[in-house]
């Protein structure tokens, strides 16, 4: 069973659960799942005024005929120097739906890169009684491991949090936010022992062991 090496207290290592962290790899399923989450943190908020939407344009700018020039119907037409937009992009949402054996089977082949190449590493959150990012930074890098680092923390893991949080090249998310684009992004990956058990819970589909973790 893989086993993965503690960053701040010594000891021979972690072992980690063989089905979350040992799986096949499956590409595909992790290309899906990075598209759907990065797309659902898309806001969609992007929108222009077509010409109905234009303020201004109600009366016809000249007569039809007789003027020598083309025939105009509103100064806000598209043509026109601040007209309204053809085409332009309106409210939208970017979801794309990923069935929940796939979302769990991403995030399983996501734990399993990081064990694989022995980049995930289990953090002992109970060391941290007050915020100290001077061993925060001294023990990643006795751990080694190349940023950009991830570390994942139980939701009350605050002094640890803010131990980490400052470091260049480090990043720090809940356990409960922390997603297969997240874990693929980082170089490597650190997890507190609550998160290690909210996140094997969650790649294993075992909904009871969340609340413990």
């Amino acid at each position: 069973m893989t086993k993965a090496p503690w960053v701040n207290k010594s000891g021979a290592g972690v072992d980690l659960d063989a089905e979350a962290f040992g799986g096949r790899i499956n590409e595909a399923l992790l290309h899906e799942a990075v598209r759907a989450e990065l797309n659902a943190r898309r806001q969609g908020s992007a929108a222009t005024l077509t010409r109905a939407r234009v303020r201004g344009g109600g009366a016809k700018p000249w007569r039809q005929k007789g003027t020598g020039r083309a025939r105009a119907g509103s100064i806000r037409s598209p043509i026109w120097t601040g007209g309204g937009v053809v085409f332009g992009p309106q409210p939208r949402h970017y979801t794309v739906k990923v069935n929940r054996k796939a979302r769990r089977a991403a995030l399983r082949s996501a734990l399993s890169v990081h064990a694989e190449r022995g980049s995930v590493a289990v953090l002992d959150g109970g060391a941290f009684d007050a915020p100290a990012t001077k061993s925060a930074a001294q023990a990643l890098a006795k751990w080694g491991q190349p940023p950009p680092t991830l570390v994942v923390l139980g939701e009350d893991e605050v002094a640890a949090a803010k131990s980490f949080r400052n470091l260049a090249g480090v990043s720090v998310l809940p356990s409960t936010a922390t997603g297969v684009a997240d874990l693929i992004g980082a170089a490597s990956l650190v997890l507190s022992e609550a998160a290690l058990g909210e996140l094997t819970a969650r790649a294993k589909g075992e909904k009871q062991a969340v609340e413990g973790a």
